[in-house]
């Protein structure tokens, strides 16, 4: 096993070895030392949290394990819900539906015990860690005129720094960026407390980072931006081309950490994952009105993106979603008990031999009758991805919806993922109730979120 597992990371440091001078597609202007080292060292950081045989680590999938503590007797809600991003939740007895949430949601004093969230992340990124032991930076200004010499109390002054950081927000503020936030390694951006809006703007982008967590926010309208000089760091500035247009987009980057964003409409994807990045959790997210949600994997021929691996949660996708919940290239993808509701073209798909286990998911189809598939294996033919492992375990299907599996089935190896990278799923009838308060919380001081 140690002799075959080495043959596998020898092959993917030789993978990405040649990956650098594919680099010129990550709107950089221009490549300098600084850069060619941070690429470098988020390479070893990609080899470092990869799991280099997932499938042959001991751990028996059970879809009738129950959570911890006292979900035995919780009523489940089976409706799905169509609500709109601004609805806010009713008051009443704090209810943490997953093992997310129940890490931490409950607490009244959580203003106290912010930092009790880095301990809560589960599946792919369940190592991240955000800024814990770094200091509390309160973003007092929501302007963002100056993307080269940053006003310090803004959002992107204290993105940028070097140290460790927690970045929370004294008030309620709409930001409209300027130009895409390059957010740098060991950072939280926590939410919790105000309503805080990225909008109109440019998106987030985590590049050749590590260990990030994004929690609490709204993010809508993000705009493509032409780029120019942007400070990415105290001691660096770099010249970037036009952005996509993403709302998060994560390349190159390790141990990242998405959870309760409300999301939608972005010139291109809502988050975007590419370029080797692995050990990702994306949870507790609601997502709306958009085409290209989710994109997992650059292109068919990056294969340095064998190294991803990436698990979505408790999600809930809502009304006006057309595809990619998500689209998946080379790597192993956990989809576990997300909600999901009415997509018109279709929930998940992929190509180039992606692993997909979905479990617990709820799926509703639309009411088009061409668009009931939930997968879709985007431009291959049956006899290419036949071999493709897809696998369904648990879901819920409602309104006509299918899943098409492939492959030989996952489960049936007895060879799964340690509990650590695994969420042990609910059935999927279950999901709407997990993914009940997915999005922004209404976080208020002294309450339970």
């Amino acid at each position: 096993m140690a002799e075959s597992k080495a043959r596998v990371m020898l092959l993917l440091m030789a993978t990405l070895a040649i990956t650098v001078p594919c680099l010129v597609n990550a709107n950089i202007g221009e490549f300098d030392d600084y850069l060619l080292e941070k690429a470098k060292e988020a390479r070893r950081m990609a080899l470092q949290a990869y799991e280099p045989d997932p499938l042959n680590v001991t751990y028996e999938l059970n879809m009738h394990v129950h959570l911890a503590m006292n979900e035995a007797n919780i009523i489940i809600n089976n409706h799905t819900r169509g609500r709109d991003l601004g609805e806010r939740k009713k008051r009443g007895p704090c209810m943490a539906t997953n093992p997310i949430d129940r890490c931490w949601r409950c607490d009244r004093n959580w203003e106290m015990n912010r930092f009790k969230l880095a301990t809560c992340a589960k599946g792919f990124g369940h190592k991240t860690t955000g800024g814990l032991g770094g200091k509390i930076y309160v973003v007092t200004d929501p302007s963002d005129a100056d993307v080269v010499n940053p006003k310090p109390g803004t959002l992107r002054y204290g993105a940028i720094q070097m140290e460790p950081l927690w970045i929370i927000f004294a008030h309620s503020m709409v930001i409209k960026l300027q130009q895409e936030l390059l957010i740098n390694s060991h950072k939280t951006i926590d939410g919790r407390g105000a309503n805080i809006q990225i909008k109109s703007g440019g998106g987030l982008t985590l590049q050749f980072v590590r260990n990030v967590i994004i929690h609490n926010l709204r993010i809508r309208n993000i705009k493509a931006k032409k780029g120019g000089m942007i400070r990415d760091a105290p001691n660096h500035i770099g010249l970037r081309t036009r952005s996509d247009g993403d709302a998060i987009s994560i390349f190159g980057s390790t141990n990242i950490w998405i959870d309760h964003i409300s999301m939608s409409n972005a010139d291109d994807g809502l988050i975007d994952a590419i370029m080797g990045s692995t050990a990702i959790t994306i949870s507790n997210c609601h997502m709306t009105r958009h085409n290209d949600v989710m994109l997992f994997g650059a292109g068919d021929v990056y294969v340095q993106d064998k190294l991803m691996q990436i698990t979505v949660a408790f999600n809930h996708f809502g009304n006006g979603l057309i595809q990619r919940m998500p689209r998946c290239r080379h790597g192993w993808f956990h989809v576990v008990n997300n909600d999901y509701h009415n997509w018109i073209m279709y929930a998940i798909g992929g190509s180039a031999n992606p692993t997909i286990l979905s479990q617990g998911n709820r799926f509703s189809g639309p009411n088009n009758e061409a668009a009931k598939q939930v997968t879709n294996r985007v431009g291959a033919p049956p006899f290419l991805w036949k071999n493709w492992r897809w696998q369904s375990v648990g879901d819920e299907f409602v309104n006509g919806a299918f899943f098409l599996q492939s492959g030989i089935p996952i489960t049936s190896t007895a060879t799964n993922f340690d509990k650590e990278n695994l969420i042990q799923p609910r059935p999927g009838n279950e999901a709407p109730l997990l993914s009940r308060y997915s999005g922004q919380l209404n976080c208020r001081a002294g309450k339970p979120c």
